[in-house]
């Protein structure tokens, strides 16, 4: 999302049909909830959060609206929150005008944050070493 990066996703969110824009909208405000400290721009051509790269995205699609954990081992180990959902490896698929729980989208972008911290780190060299 080119130039300011709130502003482009709003204007994401508004042309967006009734029923994806009310669904979506609440997931941001609780994506933005849970990283308070992640910023706004695009991922994969798809609306997304960043924190040290692309952190969680989302996104209205004909028939149904998406949240994007982007990471196949998130969505696993919260397969049995996650039952009742078409998911795949990394989407979780939801009628539009429905919407995820709160407590499940926050549970699923801390465990994003600290997998991207855990790989932050690993990259990271750690003071005395050569």
């Amino acid at each position: 999302m080119a130039g300011d990066d709130q502003t482009s996703m709003q204007a994401y969110l508004e042309k967006l049909p009734p029923k994806a824009r009310v669904s979506l909208e609440k997931l941001h405000r609780a994506i933005r909830a849970a990283a308070p400290r992640a910023t706004e721009g695009r991922s994969y051509g798809l609306p997304a959060f960043l924190m040290d790269g692309p952190l969680v995205a989302f996104a209205a699609h004909k028939d149904h609206c998406a949240f994007y954990p982007m990471s196949p081992a998130v969505i696993d180990a919260h397969k049995e929150l996650l039952k009742g959902y078409d998911i795949s490896k990394g989407t979780i698929r939801f009628p539009a005008g429905s919407a995820l729980p709160n407590a499940l989208v926050r549970k699923l972008v801390k465990a994003r944050i600290a997998e991207r911290a855990a790989k932050v780190n690993k990259r990271t060299p750690h003071k005395g070493t050569t």
